[in-house]
């Protein structure tokens, strides 16, 4: 039995868009791929067939998984999230005690992440540090470079 994760609405909606890309375009240029190969001669010899059966099964894995997530996803309600403490969804602005430096993030699930457009995952040792916070909380983060203070100074969504 696969394990059930959540998503947000855009995250899902991009899981669902791969899974019908693969599905509707990549699968019958696949199979067209074999078709042409196998039409080439004999098969004991032909690399390029051998070379499209393997990228069929690779695609058909990859369908397989999504169809699985797809199957367990669960959508997560952003109008439910409690905005008083940092929880998954929660776009938090913190500032950095010793650099004074302000930074925004959204902390969302494993897949969502991001760092480009500050889409950090619940899953990683920052962004759980600051899970529960309130506020004016001031959290330690432990980072390779070493611990790091920040100042939580607003949650949103």
């Amino acid at each position: 039995m696969s394990e059930i994760k959540y998503y947000s609405e855009e995250g899902l909606q991009k899981l669902k868009d791969e899974l019908h890309q693969l599905i509707v375009v990549e699968r019958p240029a696949a199979s067209a791929a074999i078709a042409e190969a196998r039409d080439k001669g004999d098969l004991s010899e032909n690399a390029e067939y051998d070379a499209a059966k393997e990228a069929q099964g690779h695609l058909e894995a990859r369908i397989s998984k999504l169809q699985d997530l797809v199957a367990n996803a669960r959508l997560l309600d952003e109008s439910k999230i409690d905005t008083s403490k940092v929880l998954l969804l929660s776009i938090i602005t913190i500032r950095n005690t010793k650099t004074n430096q302000t930074q925004v993030y959204t902390i969302v699930p494993e897949s969502e992440a991001n760092l480009k457009q500050g889409k950090i995952s619940v899953t990683s040792p920052f962004a759980s540090a600051f899970l529960g916070h309130k506020v004016g909380d001031v959290v330690d983060v432990v980072v390779p470079a070493g611990k790091m203070t920040f100042e939580l100074t607003k949650i949103e969504r």
